[in-house]
C-alpha cells in the first residue's frame, strides 16, 4: 500500500517541482521511503508503506532493467508468490521477493492480460522503456484509487485529487454533472467525473494506454454477471451457504500475505465478526482487533461495544475499544475532510479517521468488512426490489425511492442556474446501468449498481483515504473478486432473505455465535453529525453562508437559509441530514483551497 504519482509529457521534460509537491502531499499513504524517476518525457513517482519485502529491494519506482519497463504501484497481489513460481518456471529472474517485481515480469510474460492473473487490489502505471508508452491499470472493485488530469503539455496521475492541486494547473471549476450526482445519488460521483472539472478518475476494472503522443485509449478487462449460471443450476441452499462459507474463507485467507502482524477492524456486526472468526480459524490467535465509539447525540447511541466485546471475549482477541468524546472529534473533523480525495458526506469518514489514527499505533495492516452489504444484498432497499421483477421502469423507480437523497426537480429549487446540469443526468445513469445486459431481476440491476458504483464511490474510498491518511493498509476480503463473482450468480431470493444477507447469514453459523448474527442490523454511528448542533452546527452554518461559499454560487440562498433554520428537520430517504451534505461539500472545497465556480 503506496502513495504513487507521475507525468507524462508530450513536447517538453516533465516538471519534477511540480511531481515532487505530489510526492509530498502523499507522504502519509507512504511514510516509509520515495523515490523519484525520470526517462525522457515519463516521471514517476513513490511514496512506500513497506509489507512485502521490507528491504530497499522492493522500494519504488521500481526499474527493471532486463524487461525495459518501470512501474509504481499502490496495493497488494495476494497470489504473487504462485505467479512468482510460474514465472520462474518460464526462465524469468527476481532480485526481489516483492509483488512490485512480480507485475512487471507477469506484464513481460503475458502482455496486458497480464492483469486477469492478478489476485488483490491495485492501482499502477507501467513503462515501457523503449516505446514511451505508459499503461495505467486499477483493480477490478476499484479497491485503489487513481486520479489523473491534462495539463499544459501532459498528463499528470496521482494516488489522490489533492495531489494533483499540489502540482498545479488543474481546472477547479465545479463539474454541473458531478455535482448533480453528488447532491441526488447519495454523494456518489461516478467514474471518470469527479467534483472538479479538470480532473478524472479511472474507472475499476480499466487499463488505459497512454501513447508517447498523447493519444489514449481505455479497455474494461472483467465485468461480473449478475445472471444465472447453468453450473450452479442444481445448488441447494446449503449448497450456496457452503460455497460462499469457503470463497470468504479463500478470500481471508489470502490477505494474510504480509512480512507484518495483520489486525482486524472489529465493529460488532455480522460482517467484521466473520472475518475475526475466520482469521481465529487461520491460526490468528491473540489478533489486535479494534472497535470505536462516540458520544450520543440527539438521543441516538455512540457505540456498538457489547457486540464487539462479544466476539473479542469469544476468540479471545487483543481488543482496543477506542472512546471517542466530542471535544476530540471536533478538531479531527477538519484533518479527516483533508484526507477525503473527494467530498465524502458520510459521517462515518471521520470514525474511519480517528480509528485509523488509533490502529496504526499498533498495526499496519488490517482486515476489514466493507463490501458485504453491497455484495450480500445486507441495506433495506434490496427486498423491495423483488416486486419490479424484470420490469425495467419499477425497478428504476423503486431504487430511486430509496437511494435517491432529491430529485432533479428538487436540485433546480436548491442549486444556482450556472451549477445546474442540464438534465437529470444521475436518473439517466442509473436508467442506462439498469438496463445493460448482464443482470436479470431488479435485485440484480441494484445489487451489480452498488457493488460497481456505490461500493466503489463511497464505501471502498471512505476506507482507502482514511486508513491511508495514518499510514495503514485495509484489506477488504468481501471484495476478493471470485467471491463477488460467485455472490453475483446467487439466486436474489437466497440474499435478501432474513431481511437482508440471508445466505451470508446462515454461512455464518458456522462460525461465529448467533447473538451477532440476530443481532439488529447497525452501523457505524456519529451522532453528532446527524444530529447537527452546537459547535458543528456552527462550523457547518460559517462554511455555507462564507465568503468562499457567496463567490462559488453554487447553491440558492434562500434554499441555504431555510436548511440553516431548520437544520435537523431535512433529512434524505437514507436519514442523511441534507445541511450536512452542503455543508461538507463547502468544507471540503475550503480545506484545498477550491474557489472556482461552476464550469
Amino acid at each position: 500500500m503506496c502513495g504513487i504519482a507521475g507525468e507524462i509529457t508530450y513536447g517538453r521534460k516533465p516538471d519534477l517541482d511540480a511531481l515532487e509537491r505530489m510526492s509530498r502531499c502523499l507522504e502519509p499513504r507512504g511514510p516509509d521511503g520515495s523515490g523519484i524517476w525520470q526517462d525522457g518525457n515519463i516521471a514517476f513517482a513513490h511514496r512506500r508503506l513497506a509489507i512485502i519485502d521490507l528491504s530497499q529491494a522492493g522500494a519504488q519506482p521500481f526499474v527493471d532493467e532486463e524487461t525495459g519497463l518501470s512501474i509504481v504501484f499502490n496495493g497488494c497481489i495476494y497470489n504473487y508468490p504462485k505467479l512468482r513460481e510460474e514465472l520462474i518456471s518460464r526462465g524469468h529472474s527476481f532480485r526481489s521477493h516483492s509483488d512490485t517485481e512480480v507485475i512487471l515480469k507477469a506484464y513481460r510474460e503475458w502482455g496486458e492480460s497480464f492483469v486477469d492473473r492478478l489476485i488483490g487490489m491495485f492501482a499502477f502505471a507501467l513503462t515501457e522503456i523503449g516505446s514511451g508508452r505508459v499503461l495505467l491499470g486499477r483493480d477490478r472493485l476499484g479497491i485503489k484509487p487513481l486520479y489523473y488530469a491534462q495539463v499544459d503539455g501532459g498528463l499528470r496521475f496521482a494516488s489522490t485529487l489533492p495531489a494533483l492541486l499540489q502540482a498545479g494547473g488543474v481546472d477547479t471549476r465545479i463539474d454541473p454533472e458531478a455535482l448533480h450526482s453528488y447532491m441526488t445519488f447519495h454523494s456518489v460521483v461516478p467514474a471518470p467525473r469527479t467534483i472538479l472539472t479538470g480532473v478524472r478518475k479511472l474507472p475499476p476494472a480499466t487499463l488505459k494506454w497512454i501513447e508517447p503522443d498523447g493519444r489514449s485509449q481505455e479497455k474494461l478487462y472483467w465485468e461480473a454477471s449478475f445472471t444465472r449460471r447453468e453450473e450452479y443450476a442444481g445448488w441447494s441452499e446449503e449448497d450456496w451457504q457452503d460455497a460462499v462459507l469457503e470463497a470468504l474463507r479463500v478470500a481471508v485467507r489470502r490477505r494474510l500475505v504480509a512480512d507484518v502482524p495483520v489486525g482486524c477492524l472489529l465493529s460488532g456486526g455480522l460482517d467484521s465478526s466473520l472475518i475475526v472468526g475466520l482469521l481465529a480459524e487461520e491460526g490468528q490467535h491473540g489478533l489486535n482487533t479494534f472497535s470505536i465509539g462516540f458520544e450520543a447525540a440527539g438521543g441516538e447511541e455512540g457505540d456498538e461495544f457489547r457486540y464487539s466485546d462479544i466476539i473479542a471475549e469469544h476468540y479471545g482477541t487483543s481488543h482496543h475499544q477506542i472512546r471517542i468524546d466530542t471535544a476530540r472529534m471536533l478538531p479531527a473533523l477538519d484533518d479527516a475532510i483533508g484526507a477525503m480525495a473527494e467530498p465524502m458526506v458520510s459521517h462515518d469518514a471521520v470514525a474511519f479517521y480517528l480509528l485509523s489514527q488509533e490502529v496504526a499505533k499498533h498495526v499496519k495492516v488490517v482486515q476489514s468488512g466493507q463490501g458485504a452489504d453491497e455484495v450480500f444484498a445486507g441495506y433495506h432497499w434490496y427486498p423491495p426490489m423483488h416486486a419490479a421483477g424484470s420490469d425495467l421502469d419499477e425497478a428504476v423507480a423503486r431504487y430511486r425511492g430509496a437511494f435517491f437523497d432529491r430529485s432533479h426537480e428538487e436540485m433546480a429549487q436548491l442549486v444556482t442556474a450556472p451549477a445546474l446540469a442540464a438534465a437529470d443526468v444521475s436518473g439517466e445513469f442509473v436508467r442506462a446501468h439498469f438496463a445493460r445486459a448482464g443482470a436479470q431481476t431488479g435485485v440484480d440491476r441494484a445489487l451489480r449498481l452498488d457493488t460497481t458504483v456505490m461500493l466503489v464511490d463511497d464505501p471502498v474510498k471512505r476506507v482507502d483515504n482514511m486508513t491511508m491518511a495514518h499510514g495503514l493498509e485495509a484489506r477488504v476480503p468481501f471484495l476478493d473478486h471470485e467471491l463477488v463473482e460467485l455472490a453475483a450468480a446467487c439466486p436474489p431470493e437466497l440474499k435478501t432473505a432474513q431481511e437482508g444477507k440471508g445466505v451470508l447469514k446462515e454461512a455464518a453459523r458456522k462460525v461465529i455465535p448467533a447473538a451477532v448474527i440476530d443481532r439488529p442490523k447497525g452501523y457505524f454511528p456519529v451522532p453528532a453529525l446527524k444530529h447537527l448542533q452546537g459547535p458543528y452546527l456552527e462550523m457547518v452554518r460559517e462554511a455555507v453562508i462564507g465568503p468562499a461559499a457567496q463567490e462559488r454560487k453554487l447553491f440558492e440562498p434562500r434554499a441555504v437559509q431555510a436548511l440553516l433554520e431548520a437544520p435537523n428537520d431535512n433529512l434524505t430517504p437514507l436519514r442523511g441530514n441534507r445541511l450536512w451534505q452542503i455543508g461538507l461539500l463547502q468544507l471540503w472545497l475550503d480545506k484545498h483551497g477550491i474557489t472556482g465556480a461552476a464550469a
